[in-house]
């Protein structure tokens, strides 16, 4: 059971004077930031979470990135949010002491036809506003990295990693100290529209039920956030989520300490993913994923196919040739939201204020992956400027 700070009428109905003034469903990384930026100038912010905490699906099983912006199309949010959220980031991380590191990054090329596609991966980072980005040859990768194999690279400084659980817990930390009410173990079950605002009935742990009224509502449901939007009647192909699954193997027996670095390969078709990469972390471990496998709608699968040791061995050991078969145990899994069925171009975030659906007050994110925790500060400043408008 929880409680929050409302008064309720007759049968759990709120009375209208304690409606609340912004609700955002999903406590992830975005939902999180975006409570943190809005409460900064809104009052009776409510944040609702269907998980007893924050951040336990998209948010706590990805790679903990921060991104540079390389990949994503000029102009898009994706590029745009992440080149603004990189900077952001890395300020509120040295303001609030939340651990992080700028190690760096290299896209690898092992062979003449992925060093064929270096260029064209520059210029793209270049368009996005990457600017501290460079192509090095092998004597230079062996500077930086002895053990890796490549023929030419991709150096990123700017790239870096980040204490995913510290960062969330300090916007959650942030948001209450600016009034925010969370509601953990609540599922929202029905929204209706009203005249002037939205009803929300939610289900919480005990199952019991109540209902209460809000003028305007961020849908930040990640996983989710395609449910809610068709539960209020929009039904358009182009908000249509499909579930990637992403697998991790760590690697050990003290081969951690073999690369200082982030470490990728030239990214799969349409950028379904970049592509089994080693990721180095806060605590020294080093990671390999992860891969990209289509499962659809709605499979919440978390499960790490021990039989898919032998592909991340071969693909990584192309360019880690330190690794042993022996060195690799399943690790975890993370479920990507992505806007894209296998082979189809790739998509950009939706993140709308939909009053010209006619629902006045109601702002979609609609397919917030990958580089959403590196943009997730500019994307809270994004939403709080279609508040305002």
């Amino acid at each position: 059971m929880f409680y929050i700070n409302i008064t309720f009428g007759t049968r759990g109905t709120v009375t209208q004077k304690m409606d609340a003034n912004i609700t955002i469903i999903g406590a992830g990384v975005i939902g999180l930031a975006i409570a943190a930026e809005l409460s900064k100038e809104h009052s009776s912010v409510f944040v609702i979470e269907k998980n007893m905490k924050f951040g336990q699906e998209i948010s706590s099983r990805n790679s903990e990135v921060i991104h540079s912006g390389v990949y994503y199309p000029e102009g898009s949010l994706k590029a745009r949010l992440c080149v603004e959220g990189r900077e952001l980031i890395y300020r509120f991380c040295e303001e609030k002491n939340v651990a992080y590191k700028k190690c760096g990054k290299l896209i690898l090329a092992v062979n003449l036809s992925e060093c064929i596609q270096l260029p064209g991966i520059l210029e793209q980072s270049r368009k996005n506003g990457v600017l501290d980005a460079y192509i090095i040859d092998k004597p230079e990768i062996e500077k930086l990295e002895p053990h890796i194999r490549a023929e030419k690279a991709i150096y990123f400084p700017s790239t870096g990693i980040i204490d995913t659980y510290g960062l969330m817990k300090q916007l959650e930390t942030d948001a209450v100290n600016q009034g925010v009410q969370f509601v953990y173990g609540a599922k929202v079950i029905r929204i209706k529209v009203l005249k002037e605002g939205f009803e929300i009935q939610l289900l919480d742990s005990d199952g019991e039920k109540f209902s209460f009224t809000t003028r305007k509502l961020v849908n930040s449901a990640g996983l989710d956030a395609s449910n809610i939007a068709r539960s209020l009647g929009i039904n358009e192909t182009k908000y249509e989520v499909f579930f990637w699954k992403g697998e991790y193997f760590s690697v050990g027996r003290g081969k951690s300490r073999f690369i200082k670095r982030l470490v990728y390969t030239v990214p799969e078709k349409n950028t379904v993913g970049l592509g089994i990469h080693a990721t180095v972390e806060l605590d020294g471990r080093l990671r390999l994923g992860p891969n990209a496998l289509y499962i659809g709608k709605g499979s919440y699968d978390y499960s790490v196919d021990p039989g898919h040791k032998e592909h991340f061995y071969y693909f990584a050991k192309r360019f880690l040739p330190f690794l042993e078969p022996e060195d690799l145990n399943p690790d975890q899994a993370g479920i990507r939201p992505k806007l894209q069925k296998p082979d189809d171009p790739v998509r950009d975030f939706i993140i709308n204020e939909e009053s010209n659906k006619g629902f006045p007050g109601l702002i979609n994110l609609i397919g917030i992956e990958s580089p959403g925790l590196t943009a997730c500060l500019s994307i809270g400043r994004y939403v709080r400027k279609l508040i305002r408008a």
